[in-house]
């Protein structure tokens, strides 16, 4: 490889020793061990740690991080730490792995942390720009590394480290948001299928667009006829979708920059029968209801209203009210596809908010699909929370 670095059995003295039942949960392909699992630690924040069990024996190897309750995340069962050629081929199986995908798009995720057993580590791809994402100290400490694999493999115009998100803040790193290599276009804009997007990398959210989603557009607009309401639309990824097969689309979001981005796409497509509106969509859906608006289709995705344990409670609320109010607004027959990305609301509690919903509607619907986040953002069975994102596709019956 032509990244330069030695290739042997590296010297290695930071360790973690973890109890015995996080061996049992190790060998069972669990990746997180939290800092209740461990019981001796040598290591400095970001270390490539050996972890260490019971009796002595080496389990493998990991990234220690001395502030977050995920004390290390697991890397490989080998013998000896991970070397430059074990990152190399662990992003070329990521890369290879969306080649069989096959995806229609130039705006898609390339590395989905743990999904692509680099836990912590997030590649998008947009046009031909990456955005990074590195969220622990341990891949803080190798994002030279990987950026060099990546413009070995890749060949990209520009790198981006887009390193605002909030989890940042429990690994005690900063948020920034840096050029890491060449220069970023004027503009960007990238295909979804038959849909073009211009894209804010430096301000919008995530790493540019809700990259999950794309797949769930393509489902979405196979249901849509008639008249829709897209809520909580951000930069219009389902409405653009929708457009293409409904009469009108009612894309709503409480951000005056998401708004201007609905229409800038809008008429980026050519598509004159997309509505922007600015608005709480709680106020708003409430203020339908009262004129007896009927839609023929209506989408939910909302922002993760559960951002912790604690506001569990609270956020169950939140979807149920939205899916309440949706479900009066939608006529027999129509569609409603509803989603949650927040991981704290499991697939069950989803199922029950829901179904609470519709009794209190009284309506009944019929459940049509269940679907995930898009394949390029894969689930390691093994880390339940890696399947984060759940969306239902309901027909009202009447």
């Amino acid at each position: 490889m032509s990244i330069g670095l030695k290739v042997g059995p590296p010297q290695n003295t930071a360790s973690v020793i973890v109890t015995s039942q996080t061996e049992h949960r190790i060998k069972s392909g669990q990746l997180w061990i939290y800092r209740s699992d461990v019981t001796e630690v040598n290591a400095n924040a970001g270390d490539t740690v050996k972890l260490i069990g019971s009796r002595g024996d080496i389990l493998g190897y990991g990234l220690f991080s001395d502030r977050s309750s995920i004390a290390v995340r697991l890397l490989t069962h080998d013998q000896y730490p991970p070397d430059a050629i074990w990152w190399k081929e662990k992003l070329v199986s990521a890369l290879r792995y969306r080649k069989t995908l096959e995806i229609n798009a130039t705006a898609f995720r390339l590395v989905h942390g743990e999904g692509d057993l680099l836990p912590s580590l997030v590649v998008d791809r947009y046009g031909d720009v990456l955005v990074l994402q590195a969220l622990s100290q341990g891949i803080e400490r190798h994002t030279g590394l990987i950026q060099e694999i990546l413009i070995e493999l890749v060949r990209p115009t520009a790198i981006l480290a887009k390193n605002d998100s909030q989890v940042r803040a429990l690994e005690g790193l900063p948020r920034s948001v840096n050029l890491l290599y060449g220069k970023l276009p004027g503009e960007i804009i990238v295909f979804d299928g038959v849909v073009q997007m211009v894209v804010d990398l430096l301000q919008g959210e995530k790493t540019g667009l809700y990259l999950d989603q794309r797949e769930n557009h393509i489902v979405a607009a196979q249901y849509a006829q008639g008249r829709a309401l897209d809520c909580f639309s951000y930069s219009g990824g389902f409405a653009l979708h929708l457009a293409n097969r409904c009469d009108q689309v009612l894309a709503v979001d409480i951000s005056k920059d998401a708004v201007a981005a609905i229409s800038k796409n809008a008429s980026l497509n050519r598509l004159t029968n997309i509505q922007p509106q600015e608005a709480n969509v709680f106020d708003l859906l409430r203020d339908l209801e009262r004129t007896q608006a009927r839609f023929d289709m209506v989408i939910l995705d909302p922002p993760a209203f559960a951002k912790s344990q604690a506001s569990l409670s609270k956020a169950l609320a939140g979807y149920k009210e939205i899916n309440l109010r949706a479900l009066k607004l939608l006529s027999p027959g129509g569609i409603l596809m509803t989603c949650s990305c927040s991981h704290y609301v499991d697939e069950a509690a989803f199922n029950e908010l829901v179904i609470a919903s519709a009794n209190d509607a009284r309506v009944q619907v019929v459940l049509v699909e269940k679907r995930i986040q898009s394949r390029d953002h894969p689930v390691l069975v093994s880390v339940p929370a890696t399947s984060y994102l759940k969306c239902l596709v309901l027909r009202r019956l009447h």
